[in-house]
Formats: C-alpha cells, structure tokens, sequence
C-alpha cells in the first residue's frame, strides 16, 4: 500500500516502514523537570499517574506512535512510557533519541557526545528503561552535529540495526543538508523537524518527501502557542522552558499570526489545536506530529484531531491567505 492509498487516520514511518497513527505522542512532558546549565529544559513538574493515564488515553484515540527521549527528564519519560505500555508494546511504535549526557539522578543534561561509542552506550540504557528488546526508531539527537563525524554515527547506527537492537534509525534535525545524509539508508525512516502553521523548512520536508520518510513533527502545536489558551497574560513557572517567553516581544507577533488563522483553523467542529493538527495532516502525507501530550483532557483533545482528519484544500487555501497579510 503505498502512502497515498494509506486512510487519513495512518501514515508510514519511512518507504517499508510500519504503519503509524497520523498523529503521535509527544512525550517530552512527561519527562518533568530537568535543566542544563541551571536552565529548565523540561515543562515542569508532572503526575506520573496523570502521564500514565494520558497514555492510555491515546491508545485508546488509536494512537500506535510514541516518541521520547533519553534525556527527557533524564531518563524519567523513558520509564514513564515502558510501564504505561506494559501489555501495550506489540501494538505500538515506540521512538526515542540520543545525543545529550545525562544525570538520572540530579536530573540535569551537562552535555553532548556523538562518538560512536556513545551511541551504542545511549542505546543499550534506552532499551533498559523503554523494556523492550528492540527499539522501533532511534533518533540522533544532536541537529547541528558535525557533518564529517556523522557519517561514523550513521555506521554505529547500521551496526545497531544488524544486530536487532534497533529496527531503523533517523536524525532529529531541521537542516536539509545533514537530513539529506542519513536519506541515503536504507534504513533510516523518518527525520523529526519543526515544523507547524507558523514556521517551518520546507527543503527538509522535501528531502523526506523525495526519499520516503516520514517527517516526524516537533513542535506542531507551536510549544503551546496553538492550543489557544495563550495570551498576552501567560506566564510560566521557572521550572518550565518556555520561562523566558516575552508576550510583549517575539512572542506577540506570534500570538497575533494565530488570531489571523483562529477561526479558521478552528471551524467545523475542530478546536484550535485540533485544526492546527489538521494542517499539517493536509499539508504533506510525509508529516506526523506529536503534540506533547501530559494530561487525560490533552490526549482527547488532540488525538481527536484524527477524527476530523486532514483539512480541506479550500481551508488550506484561506489559512495561507490569512497569513499572506501579516507584516515580516
């Protein structure tokens, strides 16, 4: 089946991939608090219970796509993730990545390492925590990593994959050159971009397009700013990475570009969150975002957006007028 036949509902991760969920679940939250450098990198204090429910909650949307990290909460989402999905596992496509040091316990990210070495090491914790024998999808982590040293990454990663540790691999980077890269296997499947209504590189969305990945979206709902419950008053509590946002800066152009697609966005019976979902599922079959999902209300919400499916070529249409105004 190729990925123009697939329903609206799935997507291919990669050209001989398995078949995913459209949308997927984003699992840095659940991670909790952890910082680099005495900076939050995390989204704040968590309830594992709540996390855990939350999971549940989207297999039960018929969501089949997880995607975490090692460090997100070093180590803690991992883990969060493994127990939610004991007796799931066989059912789902579970995602993680490597690249950032790591202290479990002070909860804090010192660093970075590429070497070849770390990559095995990184994959074999990972497989601990996620308890699972083989990981679906591992991710490099590191997106502006050099690109000479990453041809000795994508050869560990090969070696992973002989070995059965790992069934495909991808690069979690928003250039089309370093994405280009890890296209030329035959077994990396996806990369993860950013990419949303707002913002986005379109010549690394060409790169999976023109190679068969899926292109794995992070931040689809903008860290937030797409969810509509943003204004001019929000703030952030110093344990949450978006602490530094200025709403009287950056960050109100920003809030003013999603009042310009609001309604539009939110027409039909759709939320705002839910229809900003929709555009990327209209936007490019290659797209599968994962929204960052921590409570029961947020996986309904958003998981319902593969009820609504991809938005129709008219709205697409008027989405892009609406922007089309905005000053640069």
């Amino acid at each position: 089946m190729t990925e123009e036949t697939l329903p609206t509902t799935r997507r291919r991760l990669g050209a001989n991939g398995p078949e995913v969920s459209a949308v997927g679940f984003g699992c840095w939250a659940i991670g909790g608090p952890h910082t680099r450098d005495g900076e939050p990198i995390g989204w704040g204090e968590v309830d594992d219970e709540e996390s855990v429910a939350a999971i549940h909650a989207a297999l039960d949307e018929g969501v089949t796509f997880f995607d975490t990290a090692d460090v997100y909460g070093c180590g803690h989402s991992e883990r969060v993730l493994a127990r939610a999905l004991r007796g799931h596992r066989d059912g789902v496509v579970v995602a993680t990545k490597f690249g950032f040091t790591y202290d479990e316990e002070r909860r804090e990210s010192p660093g970075t390492d590429g070497s070849p070495e770390y990559v095995r090491t990184a994959c074999e914790a990972s497989l601990r925590r996620l308890e699972t024998d083989t990981i679906d999808l591992l991710q490099f982590h590191l997106g502006g990593h050099d690109l000479a040293a990453a041809e000795d990454v994508l050869a560990a990663l090969e070696d992973l994959v002989a070995e059965g540790k790992i069934r495909s691999f991808g690069w979690s980077t928003d250039d089309p050159t370093r994405a280009a890269l890890f296209a030329r296997s035959p077994h990396c499947a996806a990369i993860q971009q950013s990419f949303n209504v707002l913002s986005g590189n379109t010549e690394t969305l060409a790169v999976c397009e023109a190679n068969g990945l899926a292109s794995i979206v992070r931040g689809p709902l903008g860290m937030g700013l797409l969810s509509g419950k943003m204004d001019r008053s929000t703030k952030f509590g110093s344990d949450d990475v978006r602490h530094g946002w200025d709403f009287d800066g950056a960050e109100a152009k920003k809030l003013a570009a999603v009042d310009q697609v609001r309604d539009i966005l939110a027409a039909n019976g759709r939320t705002l969150a839910q229809g900003a979902l929709c555009w990327l599922l209209a936007r490019s079959p290659a797209f599968v975002p994962i929204p960052g999902v921590r409570t029961v209300a947020q996986a309904r919400e958003n998981f319902a957006a593969l009820r609504h499916g991809p938005l129709s070529a008219t709205e697409m249409a008027q989405v892009d007028e609406a922007l089309a105004v905005l000053p640069a």
